[in-house]
């Protein structure tokens, strides 16, 4: 038996496509994210110009809402990689037409929120198939080490991305999406090496119920439905990273650059907390390490609310404007120790979801927690941007970061298989 994941080759490959994914899809979310508020902001107020940044989000939710059921079940019953190589075509197509319309300098509000639609599209039918695929890849003792793994590529692609989009958006604004499409295609190649891998017999029966089998088994599992919920309801008040073009122009002053900087914070703490689970992975207390993490989360996302705005009004406007200003690296620590508390969360939360789930349950209950993860993280934007709309975007991040914490001591005490979870040593009948 190999020791390690990397000594699987269909494991590399996979490693590989994961990683070139997510560096394209985040130099993509950056670069988007920033253009629908630059062009807002050219005929609205903040405010209004807020609420774009909450649309966009809702855009690329619908369609995983939609059809996140239809995509689990798909990926209880066809290959696996043949539904990522087809997102990943999908996705390199997005980004190959947004390359071309922001360099013919016809990009408008509308063609980037149609093609918002389409990137949920392919994340709905991703998700589940590449997170399902995963777990065959390697033997179960090896599956939490793989998962870390798989995290570190996740979050390196979330650090290098927004940083790379925001650099070649200020190199030449089309040059971005263009190379985020050489990525997908990068990707797409890499799932092809992939062989192919055992399969448990798709079971007969009525599509539609087997599509609600996975709502059914998420429901009956406590401790899968609270680990995935708490990073719904928390990461969906928490959004703060929804408001990051809004602090980067008109709170912190930096600008896009400064906007990859804030974007890559937070990354760059999960990456440190996945390389240090893929070296050292955790063993104990799984359960409340996850829901201190994710009060941690909260305090994190209060801290970088305010520290803008506290330091201007008690310094002067010096304590903002460059990346070195206090308020600004401030800012930055704030963000790095949210995304190494969501890494430690995340990590727990797909290790329980993982183990503790039958094989042939793996694509509908992962659609579920892509729909769930989706939600807290489109509709936490789409929150965020509503919210911001009405009362400002500083007290919609902090209020956001004052509910995470609220819901954490809240699902401590409504699910105690949380706080009971000690190791991942799946159950015998998992055997």
């Amino acid at each position: 038996m190999p020791s390690h994941p990397f000594a699987v080759a269909n494991f590399r490959f996979f490693w590989v496509a994961r990683l070139s994914a997510m560096l394209g899809q985040m130099a993509m979310v950056i670069v988007i994210g920033w253009q629908v508020y630059d062009i807002a902001r050219r005929t609205m107020s903040i405010q209004d110009a807020s609420l774009q940044l909450g649309l966009i989000g809702l855009a690329q939710f619908l369609p995983l809402m939609v059809l996140s059921l239809a995509a689990g079940w798909v990926a209880d019953r066809i290959d696996r990689r043949w539904i990522g190589r087809a997102a990943l075509a999908l996705e390199a197509g997005c980004a190959a037409t947004l390359a071309w319309l922001t360099w013919t300098d016809t990009i408008s509000l509308p063609a980037l929120f149609g093609i918002a639609a389409l990137l949920g599209v392919a994340r709905a039918f991703a998700g589940p198939a590449l997170g399902a695929l995963a777990p065959n890849l390697v033997p179960r003792e090896l599956l939490p080490t793989a998962i870390a793994l798989s995290s570190l590529a996740w979050q390196g692609g979330t650090v290098i991305g927004p940083a790379m989009g925001g650099y070649l958006y200020g190199a030449a604004d089309w040059l971005a999406y263009a190379v985020s499409a050489g990525l997908f295609l990068l990707s797409f190649l890499m799932l092809m090496l992939i062989s192919p891998v055992p399969r448990p017999p798709a079971a007969p029966g009525n599509p539609w119920a087997q599509m609600v089998d996975g709502l059914h088994y998420v429901r009956r599992n406590r401790l899968v439905l609270g680990a995935i919920s708490l990073d719904l309801f928390a990461v969906l008040l928490g959004g703060a990273t929804a408001m990051l073009p809004v602090y980067a122009r008109d709170v912190l002053h930096v600008g896009a650059d400064g906007l990859g900087h804030l974007r890559a914070a937070p990354a760059v703490g999960a990456v440190l907390i996945a390389v240090l689970f893929s070296w050292r992975p955790l063993k104990r207390d799984v359960g409340t390490k996850m829901l201190l993490a994710v009060a941690g989360f909260g305090l994190a996302t209060i801290v970088f609310g305010l520290a803008g705005p506290v330091m201007v009004s008690l310094a002067g406007p010096g304590m903002v404007g460059s990346d070195f200003a206090p308020a600004v690296m401030i800012s930055l620590a704030a963000l790095f120790l949210l995304g190494a508390a969501d890494m430690v969360s995340v990590y727990v939360r797909q290790s329980l979801i993982q183990i503790y789930t039958p094989d042939a349950m793996r694509g509908r209950v992962g659609a579920v927690s892509t729909l769930f993860i989706s939600g807290s993280n489109e509709l936490g934007e789409a929150e965020s941007g509503f919210l911001a709309a009405l009362i400002g975007p500083v007290a919609a991040v902090v209020g956001g970061g004052i509910g995470a914490i609220l819901v954490t001591a809240l699902w401590a005490k409504l699910f105690p298989e949380l706080r009971r979870a000690r190791t991942f040593d799946p159950p015998a009948t998992l055997e």
